[in-house]
C-alpha cells in the first residue's frame, strides 16, 4: 500500500460518520498530513454545515503547517457556492501545496472545475488514488446525479424453504422470520438510507410502521405504492412519525399534510420507472425496498436496483408467498446467530 492509499483509506473510514446526515451532499472524508503525521481531519457535517475539507483545515491547530502539508480527500473539492463557499477557495487561501483526490466529482456543478481551479493556483493535484473504493463509497451520490434515480437497495427475509410470508395471518402484524439481532440491523439500515418503500399489500397484511425503534437516527421517508388507494384508514404508516409519500393513479379527494403527500402516477405500464422518477423529483438519493415479494420482483425485473440484502432465517413455512427470484453476484455472506445474511450487487 502506498502512502497516498494509506491516507485515502483513512478519508473513507472517517467519511462514513456522515452516512445518513450529510445528504443531499456527499459524505466526504478529508485528512491533512504534514511530514507523515496527520495534523487535521474531518468529514461532511449535516446539510448546511461545513464540508469535510473545511472541518479538516479547522482541526489543524498550527495553521502555518498548512503551507507544507498535503490534503487528502475522497471526492474532488467543490468549486461553486452552495450553502457554503467553495472548498477549493479555502484550500488555495491557506496555500496548501499538495492535494490528493480519490475520485472526480461527476456532478455537473463540479466535474473537474475544482481540480482546474486548484491547478491554476499552483497546487500539485493527484487524482484517482483508490478511485474504485472512493466511487463505491460515494455510490448513492453518483447514482442519484448520474442515473437520475435513487440508489436502490432491495431487502427481504426468507425462510429456509424459500418463503417470504405465510399465506394468511390472523392479524395485521408482521410474521418474523429473522432473530432480534437481524431486525436491529435492519433498523440501523433505515437510519442510514433516506427512504423506505413498500407496496400496499405489505401495508394491508403487516400494518408496518417502517420507522426506527431499535436504533438511533432519523426515520426514513416512507413510500407506499398504492395505485388503487387500498391502504386502510388508521394504518400505522399514515401516522405523523415520519414523512410519507403515497404513490397512486388517482389522488382526487386526497388531502396532503405536513407529513403526508400524495403523488399521482401517469400510467400503470412502467410503474418502477415512474416510481424512480417521483423519488428523484423529491431528491431522494437512496431507498430500501422492503416488500412485498411482488414489489421487490418488479424492481428486479426492471433491472432498477443496485444492491440486495437477503436474510435467510432458520424456520420453514412449507407454503406461503414465494421469495423474489434473484440471479446476481453474491458479494458476501455472514451469520447473525442462526440467520444468514447474503449481500448481492447488480453489476
Amino acid at each position: 500500500m502506498s502512502v497516498h492509499e494509506k491516507y485515502i483509506k483513512r478519508c473513507i473510514q472517517i467519511a462514513k460518520n456522515a452516512l445518513g446526515s450529510a445528504r443531499p451532499n456527499p459524505m466526504v472524508g478529508s485528512v491533512i498530513v504534514h511530514k507523515q503525521a496527520i495534523i487535521g481531519e474531518g468529514y461532511t457535517s449535516a446539510y448546511g454545515g461545513n464540508h469535510a475539507e473545511v472541518n479538516a483545515i479547522n482541526a489543524v491547530k498550527d495553521k502555518s503547517l498548512l503551507k507544507e502539508a498535503t490534503l487528502y480527500v475522497t471526492l474532488e473539492p467543490c468549486s461553486h457556492f452552495g450553502k457554503t463557499p467553495p472548498c477549493s477557495d479555502l484550500i488555495i487561501k491557506h496555500n496548501i501545496p499538495n492535494v490528493v483526490i480519490g475520485t472526480i466529482d461527476t456532478h455537473s456543478k463540479v466535474a473537474g472545475k475544482g481540480i482546474e481551479k486548484l491547478k491554476s493556483a499552483g497546487c500539485k493535484v493527484t487524482v484517482g488514488v483508490l478511485e474504485n473504493e472512493c466511487q463505491k463509497h460515494h455510490r448513492r451520490f453518483f447514482t442519484f446525479h448520474n442515473k437520475k434515480r435513487p440508489y436502490v437497495i432491495l431487502k427481504w427475509a426468507q425462510t429456509l424453504d424459500g418463503f417470504i410470508a405465510p399465506e394468511k395471518t390472523r392479524e395485521r402484524a408482521p410474521v418474523w422470520i429473522t432473530n432480534p439481532y437481524s431486525r436491529q440491523l435492519v433498523h440501523k439500515w433505515r437510519a442510514e438510507e433516506q427512504a423506505i418503500l413498500v407496496g400496499n399489500k405489505t401495508v394491508i397484511a403487516d400494518n408496518p410502521k417502517l420507522t426506527i425503534r431499535n436504533w438511533y437516527g432519523d426515520n426514513p421517508i416512507r413510500i407506499i405504492i398504492d395505485l388503487s388507494n387500498k391502504t386502510p384508514k388508521g394504518s400505522a404508516i399514515l401516522d405523523e412519525a415520519a414523512k410519507t409519500i403515497v404513490i397512486t393513479t388517482n389522488a382526487n379527494g386526497k388531502q396532503n399534510s405536513n407529513t403526508l403527500r400524495y403523488e399521482t402516477m401517469n400510467s400503470k405500464t412502467h410503474i418502477v420507472e415512474e416510481v424512480c422518477n417521483i423519488l428523484f423529483k423529491h431528491e431522494i438519493q437512496s431507498v430500501i425496498i422492503e416488500g412485498g415479494s411482488y414489489t421487490i420482483q418488479s424492481f428486479i425485473d426492471a433491472n432498477l436496483w443496485d444492491e440486495a440484502r437477503v436474510f435467510i432465517g432458520s424456520n420453514n413455512f412449507k407454503s406461503g408467498v414465494k421469495a423474489p427470484i434473484l440471479n446476481a453476484n453474491l458479494i458476501s455472506e455472514e451469520k447473525i446467530m442462526e440467520d444468514t445474511l447474503r449481500i448481492y450487487k447488480n453489476d
